[in-house]
């Protein structure tokens, strides 16, 4: 079985991918602390992206320069092929317009219901009848698979995992082309992220979604993701599918996808 590739092997994407997200050589760093370095990353149109690395080691970070929220030292990060760092306001709102986020504590305003938080991106992005903007919100709302009741509520009055399938909802308010989830079912039980993973992969292949999961939860890595790209040693030290990553000799990859979970997740899916 092969090894993972190494990002910083592969110049061009796959013949037949899009990279809809490119990112090179990209460096961040808080004062005099390098979070990254020499970063590369590639995410394809259609795939369920997971991307794992050890705790602290920049995930959400990367997530967060991505979408724009944290400036760069080095390197280029190419959205839709557009350039970041070199884009127009117009461009920057046009772009914005095509991605969803779900921050990992969903991150819903608490003093609006669930149809409010729904129809925050379209009152700031699109000119639509609150009439409209009523019927969208229900769609999304039951799209997510959350009961017609839900709507009306408040983040208070929600389980954890209605607050994720309320923020998912609000990430598809404008039909976006990709979806950041940054550790989607933490804090889920394991049949509710089960039940959270089945709904990912279901409206990436009903809506034609490119997800971009932040994850350690193993079961989504084995059961939803197509590709997984991992995070060591201030860059991404490998992609490819659950299996390259099991082929792996890295002591990284060896001890997160052999330890004693990783095992027991790997009989059960096999």
């Amino acid at each position: 079985m092969d090894e993972p590739r190494r990002i910083d092997e592969a110049a061009e994407p796959p013949p037949g991918r899009d990279a809809i997200i490119r990112v090179r050589g990209l460096e961040v760093g808080f004062g005099e602390k390098t979070i990254f370095k020499n970063l590369d990353l590639d995410v394809y149109r259609g795939e369920i992206l997971g991307f794992v690395g050890g705790s602290g080691t920049g995930k959400s970070v990367l997530t967060r320069a991505i979408l724009g929220l944290l400036p760069t030292r080095a390197g280029t990060i190419e959205v839709f092929g557009k350039d970041r760092a070199t884009i127009t306001a117009r461009e920057r709102r046009d772009i914005e317009t095509r991605w969803g986020v779900l921050f990992q504590n969903g991150a819903l305003f608490s003093g609006l219901t669930v149809k409010e938080n729904v129809q925050m991106p379209m009152r700031e992005h699109r000119h639509l009848s609150q009439a409209m903007m009523d019927d969208l919100a229900m769609l999304k709302i039951e799209m997510v698979g959350l009961r017609p009741d839900a709507a009306d509520k408040y983040p208070s009055e929600l389980s954890g995992g209605m607050i994720k399938r309320a923020a998912l909802a609000r990430a598809l308010a404008l039909d976006p082309d990709i979806v950041f989830l940054d550790e989607p079912t933490s804090g889920l039980d394991p049949i509710g992220a089960a039940d959270f993973d089945d709904l990912i992969a279901t409206l990436r292949d009903t809506l034609g979604l490119t997800v971009y999961m932040v994850t350690h939860d193993l079961d989504s890595l084995f059961s939803v993701c197509d590709r997984i790209a991992a995070l060591a040693e201030q860059r991404v030290i490998a992609e490819g599918p659950i299996e390259t990553m099991l082929a792996s000799d890295h002591p990284w990859l060896r001890s997160y996808f052999h330890g004693k979970r990783a095992r027991a997740v790997a009989n059960e899916s096999a």
